[in-house]
């Protein structure tokens, strides 16, 4: 069973996601877990402080280095306990989600389906002390050329990525989109009328040749419209 240990600030932002559909049928069957781990019992001092301001000025805060650290190597000694073997062996990986890091693709998560227990760091406000990046985070990530107010988003499409990697997860294999492709797709029914006031009715239509029954023609058309 694939484990993803997800450090965050605000763990109780991923339950709804985690518990629905597929990703939450995949826990019920024991193909994944999620260790949703709570980054504030692991502050500093009476108040459980997690962020300072930044060295050198400049606005916002920045989640401090050492609850991190504690973090990780908390997970990592729980590993340990159950014989697997830790980030500096082939068994798990951590990552820190970063608008610097390298962007995730579909053979990342191919390779990333490989650890049985991958380590997730969330970033939050003006982002992360970069001596995590440095010595504790085996490799940075991101999930586009854009911001987000935090790394509980990108842990859960990275989640959601490499799950579908892992065999059972989807119910067949024929539908992960880098087998059967990418193309577009329709249901019933044939024709979908909408009629706006004031307006000229509108016919929405499946293509005729979907409709045809003919499999060689359907094969054809979907290669043709099949994204690159």
């Amino acid at each position: 069973m694939k484990t993803f240990h997800i450090i965050s600030l605000f763990p109780e932002s991923l339950e709804s996601y985690c518990n629905a559909s597929i990703i939450g049928r995949a826990q019920e069957k024991k193909l994944i877990k999620i260790n949703p781990v709570a980054l504030r019992q692991f502050g500093l001092g009476k108040h459980k402080i997690t962020d300072e301001s930044p060295y050198g000025g400049g606005p916002g805060m920045v989640l401090k280095v050492e609850p991190i650290y504690k973090a990780v190597e908390k997970v990592l000694s729980k590993i340990k306990k159950g014989k697997t073997r830790t980030a500096r062996g082939e068994q798990s990986r951590t990552i820190l989600f970063s608008t610097r890091g390298k962007v995730f693709t579909n053979e990342d998560a191919k390779r990333l389906s490989k650890y049985n227990h991958l380590i997730f760091i969330c970033g939050r406000y003006e982002g992360v002390d970069e001596r995590v990046a440095e010595y504790i985070a085996d490799e940075e990530v991101s999930i586009g050329d854009f911001v987000l107010s935090g790394g509980e988003l990108p842990a859960l499409v990275v989640m959601d990525a490499v799950s579908r990697q892992i065999p059972g997860v989807l119910g067949k294999t024929e539908s992960l989109e880098e087998i059967k492709g990418s193309y577009p797709v329709y249901t019933k029914p044939a024709e979908v009328v909408i009629q706006e006031k004031g307006k000229r009715k509108k016919i929405w239509k499946v293509p005729e040749v979907l409709q045809s029954g003919n499999h060689k023609l359907i094969e054809e058309w979907r290669k043709n419209k099949q994204q690159s």
